[in-house]
């Protein structure tokens, strides 16, 4: 039977970890329905947090509720309505589904997943800014997303220790003025597209100031769970500077990709901007060649490369997701029987203190 949604207070702005306190209330939102839209601002802040809205709005069974409740206490839930509205109700497999709802497999630690899979800390050159790679550096411009992913790789990174203000950027950016072989900044975070355009122009203004800095990459999955955040204002700071801006996606399966985001894309596409998106394998979600095939078809009928298909971060909490590497390599082996190259994304690793990401197949 599902469950009976509940009434609460809509919020938005979120952050990562156990224990966020939202910074914005709306006593006036009615729990579990999903409001008039606005725009992406207002899609944040209406978001669902509580997993008894999220599972009485899909009319889902009310024996997962108790485990989500659980889960979320360790990472809390986050999905925006753009996001849920390509859910289909009553499906507790449904594939977008399975990527934000908390499941009490979360609570179930197995040996060799740790809170720091990737090696952040290890590469941490200054609050905000982490190297790993030869040639580019990558600033933690924001703990804010506007999804949590239940399998996300940085769901227990120390975000509070990052720059919050402009000037708190600042030995940041010395420090990349300082390093000559730096010739790309990537901006991540969190999502760095929760921050306001005004921010983001200023901070890739100073960016555009280092001379030996020549590409801009933004990775970010808002195009994808909020497409209405490609505004005008948007394009025009990814196209105000000399840097050339590159921007990376996160769709993990095909019926992420509605018409209305198809439409955000093409506003990107069409003003010249380099697209590529990342996926993750996950078990459940994405595993299978029929899945794999039609996600990479989609995004190439987009005008979007397939850039990487990544093996799961190990990150305690995400075992679950976690698909044998054996099978993702015979998965790869599928696609190129059935896509040109260019439509088959590399299949790599992360693996921590390494010199770039692990090519598997």
């Amino acid at each position: 039977m599902p469950i009976v949604a509940l009434n609460g207070k809509s919020v938005g702005g979120t952050s990562r970890g156990a224990g966020f306190q939202p910074a914005i209330d709306d006593p006036t939102d009615t729990a579990g329905q999903r409001p008039a839209p606005h725009s992406w601002h207002s899609d944040l802040k209406h978001a669902l947090r509580d997993p008894a809205q999220l599972l009485a709005a899909l009319e889902l069974p009310a024996n997962l509720l108790q485990p989500a409740q659980a889960a979320a206490q360790q990472f809390p839930l986050f999905a925006p309505w753009p996001y849920i509205a390509r859910m289909t109700k009553g499906d507790p497999t449904d594939p977008l589904l399975r990527q934000v709802l908390p499941l009490a497999d979360e609570l179930t630690h197995q040996p060799g997943f740790a809170s720091d899979a990737v090696g952040d800390s290890a590469a941490l050159l200054s609050p905000g800014l982490l190297q790993k790679y030869h040639g580019r550096a990558l600033l933690i411009t924001t703990g804010a997303c506007a999804i949590h992913c239940r399998y996300c790789f940085r769901r227990e990174y120390p975000y509070s220790e990052s720059p919050k203000s402009p000037a708190d950027w600042q030995p940041a950016l010395d420090l990349l003025a300082a390093d000559p072989t730096i010739d790309e900044v990537i901006l991540s975070g969190g999502d760095p597209l929760t921050l306001t355009d005004g921010h983001l122009a200023d901070l890739v203004s100073r960016i555009s100031d280092i001379s030996h800095v020549h590409r801009l990459r933004i990775h970010t999955r808002l195009p994808i769970v909020i497409p209405s955040r490609v505004t005008t204002e948007l394009i025009d700071w990814l196209r105000g500077t000399r840097l050339t801006p590159i921007v990376v996606i996160h769709a993990n399966h095909a019926n992420e990709l509605d018409d209305t985001t198809a439409a955000a894309l093409a506003r990107l596409t069409d003003s010249g901007i380099p697209l590529l998106n990342q996926s993750v394998l996950l078990r459940g979600i994405n595993d299978s060649a029929p899945a794999l095939i039609n996600l990479s078809r989609r995004l190439v009928n987009l005008r979007v490369t397939p850039y990487y298909l990544h093996q799961l971060d190990r990150v305690r909490g995400t075992s679950h997701f976690e698909v044998p590497v054996c099978h993702g390599i015979s998965l790869i082996e599928e696609m190129r029987r059935e896509l040109p190259g260019y439509a088959v994304p590399r299949y790599v690793q992360e693996v921590a203190g390494e010199e770039h990401k692990i090519v598997l197949a």
